[in-house]
């Protein structure tokens, strides 16, 4: 028998077990919207949708979990869950305030949208909020201490390796840890696409009910599958830079917890045109990406986004 068709069984295994990965990730995480969509009428939308994103976060690495128990494997071996603090660390904390603030920079390029020194942005964005609890919310910015910016910036930094960590921890083990374990014998940027577009349209039913692109709702899911490619190369390379979906984590959570900070400066546009999630983000993200791979390519000494991640991170497994 050659030898490409004794590997055959091996690669059809893999195969099977990302497809049986991504079949229990979607069916359980639809399910659970679906059910959260005909129940919504029972309680807070608000508060149930906070706690529905929370949940969802995790379904990822119970589905990882749910296949490694199938297949007889240690559950949490193969995951990179590893608290190894290396300087891939700090930057996964640090990187994504810098991509904010850029994004907010292209932002304020786009016609018809200017700076909002009140940080009110996200305020005026609200439908659902009386002009008594505008000018309540208002004042509120207006009486704090410091200027409202930094105690955005501060609260998530702080979150963005405590809670929100603890959270997109549950995503970061199923995208960046065993589907990235699954595809290591493809090239980075391929598994990036692969990777960022089943993550993407993972999203579909959170921004169908209003997440991220409220005024937007179905074009947004589009938007959210091509923001998820153009970030899954920057995440992918922390997590495989550091050997650890913990410092994945710790990027994913801060990038969460600062987000607003590219809305609540600008006045006018829309979801489409305007933060991270938007045009502007998708501007950012490209030109980071890029940044990394000249990095990666002409200063480190590993060449990882130009081969196979296997000559990095699992090797010999």
């Amino acid at each position: 028998m050659s030898a490409e068709h004794s590997e055959n069984p091996l690669k059809k295994q893999k195969i099977n077990k990302a497809c049986l990965f991504l079949i229990f990730t979607f069916s359980i995480s639809y399910l659970l919207a679906a059910i959260f969509w005909l129940i919504k009428g029972n309680f807070n939308f608000q508060v149930g949708f906070i706690v529905l994103g929370v949940i969802y976060m995790f379904i990822p690495f119970i589905s990882a979990l749910i296949v490694k128990k199938i297949y007889k494997e240690k559950l949490l071996s193969n995951l990179l869950i590893s608290f190894k603090i290396n300087r891939w660390f700090f930057f996964a904390w640090l990187i994504f305030p810098v991509i904010i603030f850029c994004s907010l920079g292209i932002t304020l390029l786009f016609p018809d949208i200017s700076y909002n020194p009140e940080l009110t942005g996200i305020l005026d964005r609200q439908e659902n909020v009386s002009p008594e609890m505008y000018q309540t919310l208002k004042d509120q910015i207006n009486a704090l201490p410091v200027h409202y910016f930094w105690v955005v910036l501060l609260q998530g930094l702080i979150a963005g390796i405590t809670i929100n960590a603890i959270a997109a921890f549950g995503e970061e083990t199923g995208w960046r840890g065993f589907l990235l374990k699954e595809f290591k014998d493809m090239h980075f940027l391929k598994a990036a696409v692969y990777i960022g577009a089943v993550w993407g349209i993972w999203h579909a039913p959170l921004i169908l009910m209003g997440h991220n692109y409220p005024q937007h709702p179905v074009i947004g899911v589009f938007m959210m599958v091509v923001f998820c490619i153009l970030l899954t190369p920057i995440m992918q390379y922390i997590a495989v830079k550091s050997k650890s979906v913990i410092a994945a984590a710790i990027a994913h959570g801060t990038m969460n917890a600062v987000a607003g900070i590219s809305i609540i400066a600008t006045s006018g546009g829309n979801d489409l045109i305007t933060g991270i999630t938007g045009l502007p983000g998708f501007i950012t993200l490209i030109i980071f990406t890029a940044g990394i791979f000249v990095y990666d390519n002409f200063i480190s000494k590993e060449k990882i986004m130009i081969n196979k991640m296997s000559n990095y991170i699992f090797k010999g497994e």
